[in-house]
């Protein structure tokens, strides 16, 4: 039996795998750091690291993409 977190953490891994292309195609990635109370923890490589757009990537792409897909998420932040 799967708790509830571990749901979410697969959700949530399951749509960053989905958005990983689109950032390599640019160069870039993103890697799951984690998730808690709805904050999912993301870190940006390759290209997105050190991209001065990397904050719009962040929130206009990887994080719209995420709340659409699994719905409890608050936010996404880099660490």
């Amino acid at each position: 039996m799967t708790n509830a977190l571990g749901t979410l953490e697969q959700h949530v891994r399951e749509a960053l795998e989905e958005l990983r292309p689109a950032l390599q195609m640019d160069g870039g990635d993103v890697e799951f750091v984690g998730v808690d109370d709805g904050v999912v923890q993301v870190r940006l490589l390759g290209a997105c690291g050190g991209c001065p757009m990397a904050t719009m990537t962040l929130v206009g792409f990887v994080e719209e993409r995420l709340k659409q897909r699994v719905p409890e998420i608050q936010q996404v932040v880099s660490v």
